[in-house]
């Protein structure tokens, strides 16, 4: 039951009960911010306060609910623990770490900070605040479900280093501004740069070409520090937005991975097909993409699907030696062609670019072309010789 929730929860494989319950939750979100901001405005009647305070408490009792189903389920995202019943490289988490890794998650703790308030108001009153910040932190929960945030923190976690790298230099820039025009105009502006962590101010708003007016240097040095800090301020903040365009560009790649008819043909099982096989192979296969310490397939599941493996590298759980497949490599073909469960767990250990073939249009692509089955068929007779 546990695995069945979790699928409801993280992956589209029950698109029905999978698009229902992420209705309730975004629809929860969505009242717990509404009623947020509403409260902020000026007082209104008993009756309305009455259902924003109905309508919140609901939302809450949802969103605590998600927190509390998600970390029962949370050992089925385990890369580590999914079968219980065999030995192997693969079962090394425990359901307590996995749910402890849950909870200590970014999402994690926005999802446990949201309901906090809540829970904390039912043993001693809080200050309203307290669930308006909540509200704010729950709007984080979105990027679960909304492509943009995902990829907005795909991209910064990628792109880390370079980020970290040009805020560094970006804030020694801004001390240095800051510094030299409290040198120069403290005298002339004794109010307005009565010190260097005031300068920093002026120093941030004139990198940043914003320049509020509010402080402006009057001496004829301070006017040449304060020209000179915005052609600095123009190229060091175009640094960090070159480097996101670029990360964002490189993750709307990746993600946009298509098939094509020369990546098929690069497929060792596909590279003896004439053209028009290919392309027909080509309009069957659909693409993939898989992050590191995923499970693809997991032993004892129904097998609906083969998978080519076009970039990356996975892992295949067989006790005692488990087998790892690379580029060209294919995998789940032993389901299709016995017809029986899943033998093995295959987990990916890098991020992963698949070719994905289900089993309608494996019988499809099988009967057009049968010398194909029957090499697919030797592979996987001897593969289940060796499980």
């Amino acid at each position: 039951m546990r695995t069945q929730i979790y699928q409801i929860l993280y992956s589209d494989s029950r698109p029905f009960a999978h698009h229902v319950v992420k209705g309730l939750f975004l629809l929860a979100v969505g009242a717990v911010a509404a009623v947020a901001m509403i409260e902020t405005l000026p007082r209104f009647d008993q009756a309305t306060e009455a259902a924003m305070n109905t309508v919140r408490a609901t939302a809450m009792v949802v969103l605590s609910v998600e927190l509390i189903v998600r970390f029962w389920v949370a050992p089925e995202g385990s890369a580590h623990t999914f079968d219980t019943t065999n030995s192997g490289s693969l079962h090394t988490a425990g359901t307590s770490a996995s749910r402890f890794t849950y909870l200590v998650s970014p999402l994690g703790l926005v999802d446990l900070l949201a309901v906090l308030p809540a829970w904390v108001n039912l043993l001693h009153p809080v200050p309203l605040h307290w669930f308006e910040l909540a509200a704010a932190l729950s709007l984080f929960k979105l990027a679960r479900y909304v492509p943009a945030l995902s990829l907005v923190t795909a991209v910064v976690v990628r792109q880390g280093r370079s980020i970290y790298a040009a805020l560094v230099v970006l804030s020694i820039l801004l001390v240095f501004a800051a510094t030299v025009i409290y040198l120069f105009e403290y005298e002339a502006q004794p109010a307005s740069f009565s010190s260097i962590p005031e300068s920093l101010w002026w120093a941030i708003t004139t990198m940043a070409t914003v320049g509020y007016g509010d402080m402006s240097p009057i001496t004829p040095i301070g006017k040449l520090v304060g020209g000179i800090a915005m052609v600095f301020g123009i190229a060091m903040f175009a640094v960090p937005a070159g480097i996101l365009a670029s990360g964002f560009a490189e993750e709307l790649r990746k993600r946009d991975f298509v098939v094509n008819w020369q990546s098929v043909a690069r497929v060792p099982l596909f590279a003896h097909l004439d053209a028009n096989a290919i392309a027909a192979v080509t309009q069957l296969l659909k693409p993939r993409s898989v992050s590191a310490n995923q499970a693809i397939v997991r032993r004892g599941d129904i097998g609906d699907s083969m998978y080519f493996i076009m970039e990356g590298e996975v892992e295949v759980d067989i006790t005692p030696n488990p087998v790892r497949l690379k580029q060209g490599d294919f995998f789940g073909e032993i389901a299709l062609v016995e017809n029986i469960p899943r033998t093995a767990t295959v987990l990916s250990l890098t991020n992963c670019r698949l070719l994905v073939l289900e089993t309608a249009d494996f019988e499809r692509l099988t009967s057009q072309i049968p010398e194909l089955k029957d090499q697919i068929k030797l592979i996987s007779e001897k593969r289940l010789s060796e499980n």
